[in-house]
């Protein structure tokens, strides 16, 4: 599964760093979405689904 985000659409509400701790991270200055990982493993793709239902922005993509 590979992961975009658009950090134009990001509110820094910090959801996908709850849902996904290893996929995204966030800014210290503001809060929005860093994505630490653009093709995480596998065993991660629930964890980023999670994080992509939760964004209230819907700033994060996913595709196979």
């Amino acid at each position: 599964m590979r992961v975009a985000v658009d950090q134009d659409k990001c509110v820094g509400s910090g959801q996908c760093v709850l849902a996904a701790e290893r996929v995204f991270d966030q800014r210290d200055e503001d809060g929005v979405v860093v994505l630490l990982d653009v093709q995480p493993p596998k065993e991660l793709d629930e964890d980023a689904g999670q994080a992509a239902a939760v964004c209230p922005a819907l700033a994060i993509a996913l595709s196979e």
